[in-house]
């Protein structure tokens, strides 16, 4: 399992994003992947959804973060 938050972040994305995330500059995903990693830490619905399945939970809070960081 990767460690490394934007390694994360990026394997939670779905492929489109995945794609378009990737090529924008490092600073950028560290950015996104530390909000990432903030929202699954504080919304308690995501973590009754991690309790049932881990990946959708990260899947989850990577939409949240994308559509409220960049309106995707």
């Amino acid at each position: 399992m990767a460690t490394d938050p934007v390694t994360r972040f990026l394997a939670a994305l779905d492929p489109e994003h995945r794609e378009t995330i990737g090529a924008r500059p490092r600073e950028e995903q560290v950015l996104l992947a530390a909000a990432w990693e903030r929202e699954l830490e504080s919304d308690d619905q995501l973590d009754t959804l991690d309790e049932l399945s881990p990946p959708a939970a990260e899947a989850e809070a990577a939409r949240r973060v994308l559509e409220r960081e960049i309106g995707a």
